[in-house]
């Protein structure tokens, strides 16, 4: 079954447009190496929680949005070997590619797919 990438953060409400090219520019690559699906989604109903909240998990500020997202690989094999080369290309690195939000807040794991309905 097929193996995922999920990722929450809190990205500046401003960067909306230079996140969605942050995140075009991502899938192409994540795409060329092995990748078989990326997911970007915009938040604009994440309600705050009172013990836990997808807010609360990235420290959303007042001006931020959550932003959740998934990257879908055909194995958890075909994903080691293509993280390995996501992060060794050069369109994604720090210089070429900014993130245009702060890492330090991203939340991400890898799942095995269990269900798939």
């Amino acid at each position: 079954m097929n193996y995922v990438d999920g990722f929450v953060a809190a990205v500046p409400t401003a960067n909306r447009d230079k996140y969605l090219r942050h995140a075009q520019e991502a899938a192409v690559v994540f795409k060329e190496h092995g990748a078989l699906q990326v997911v970007e989604c915009w938040g604009n109903d994440v309600p705050e929680g009172k013990v836990t909240s997808f807010p609360m998990a990235v420290q959303r500020k007042d001006d931020e949005t959550v932003v959740f997202s998934w990257v879908t690989w055909p194995s958890k094999a075909v994903r080691d070997e293509g993280w390995k080369k996501v992060m060794a290309d050069p369109r994604l690195q720090p210089e070429t590619n900014p993130m245009p939000f702060d890492g330090k807040r991203l939340i991400y794991g890898g799942f095995e797919m269990i269900v798939n309905a």
